[in-house]
């Protein structure tokens, strides 16, 4: 899931004075970030709510607030995972920079190419960054109906097996929208991560760890619904908040979605990844990488890189006061939230996330909105 360009600049820009607190945070911002989770949290009582700051050394501020479920008493924790629904996918076009970087995959590769065999014609020049922009004309509806939703669960084929069987269809007809302008889908994911796993040998998830989290120490990463002791998911069902549990096949989308939006993750381990784009890539990436995955598609709005959604902020400049670029995302399985807006001029990430899908929802904007409320702006340059 993501939020529309207009939500998300309305969830990323300043609010009125008297809707936000005040909040001056240093790099030792933590008592900020819990005045900001005490307001939020009461405000739109979430099940679960958690924030975090980071900066190119990683999270350096973070807290946690209400349950791990509904009905229980345990309290979340800081070293819970949380599902990151569709922020996975600047996750899989993190990990196709890194094939590209290794000479396994171009900029410019084309997905029949990737994907040899009988398709449509009008396939023939799209390439596998036109699916991560989502301009590829691919639709959900195209391919990913409900009977597949209804039965991809029980499917005894392989989790690559299924991708590429989404691909096959979605090649032997024209897409259904119109290549080259923008139509969101988690089909796009799902297509271009089958052509990696047939360029490596290997599946999206093997990849992953891999090429992604094992360079960056990420070990809390997983797919699906975080397992316990972590939090449940939970959405607003008949008027009353339900969860499933993280066993339930009902409690995530299915698997083979997982380069849509299937990863899990602490705050501490998201901000390691968020680093990177801090960083100009390192240790991960090139700079040029980065460049490529930050930079939005041409043609008609909204703009869109890989994964990411680009906005321009009053607030994201080197010294808080003139503009700067945002990448931003946010994420749902309907049972979870995440939000996200990194400004790389700023050298800063703030992270919002739920274990309430619909609560969640109103939740996280909201407190990013609380965070850079609160940011100072620095004399010198910088995040003071």
């Amino acid at each position: 899931m993501i939020l529309d360009r207009r939500s998300l600049m309305a969830a990323l820009g300043a609010a009125p004075a008297e809707s936000l607190p005040t909040l001056a945070f240093a790099r030792t911002g933590d008592a900020a970030v819990q005045a900001a989770l005490d307001r939020v949290f009461d405000r739109f009582a979430p099940v679960g709510l958690g924030a975090a700051l980071v900066s190119r050394e990683g999270v350096y501020a973070s807290g946690v607030r209400g349950l791990r479920r509904k009905d229980g008493t345990e309290p979340v924790q800081s070293t819970d995972a949380w599902h990151l629904g569709s922020n996975t996918k600047a996750m899989t076009a993190v990990l196709f920079a890194r094939l590209v970087e290794q000479g396994r995959a171009s900029w410019d590769l084309k997905l029949v190419e990737a994907l040899p065999g009988e398709h449509d014609p009008a396939w023939s020049d799209m390439r596998v960054v036109d699916l991560m922009q989502h301009r590829a004309g691919l639709r959900d509806d195209d391919v990913l109906g409900q009977a597949w939703f209804m039965t991809a669960r029980g499917d005894p084929a392989s989790l690559p097996e299924q991708r590429l069987a989404v691909a096959r269809k979605a090649l032997a007809s024209a897409p259904g929208g119109t290549p080259g302008q923008f139509q969101y889908g988690n089909a796009n994911y799902m297509v271009a991560a089958a052509a990696m796993e047939a360029l490596t040998g290997q599946d999206w998830q093997a990849l992953m760890v891999e090429q992604v989290f094992d360079p960056l120490g990420i070990t809390s990463a997983g797919f699906g619904a975080p397992p316990e002791p972590a939090p449940w998911g939970h959405r607003e069902m008949g008027g009353t908040t339900a969860s499933l549990p993280p066993s339930h096949p009902g409690s995530d989308n299915p698997a083979a979605l997982g380069p849509a939006g299937t990863v899990h993750m602490t705050l501490e381990d998201y901000g390691r990844f968020l680093a990177v784009f801090l960083n100009d890539g390192q240790p991960l990436l090139q700079p040029a990488s980065v460049a490529r995955l930050s930079e939005p598609a041409g043609g008609p709005p909204p703009a869109y890189g890989c994964g990411w959604i680009v906005l321009n902020q009053p607030w994201a400049g080197a010294d808080g006061a003139t503009p700067g670029r945002v990448l931003a995302h946010d994420g749902s399985n309907t049972m979870w939230y995440a939000s996200v807006a990194v400004a790389p001029a700023r050298d800063l990430a703030l992270i919002a996330v739920s274990n309430d899908g619909t609560a969640g929802a109103r939740a996280c904007p909201a407190l990013l909105r609380a965070l850079i409320a609160g940011l100072p702006v620095a004399e010198t340059g910088g995040v003071v």
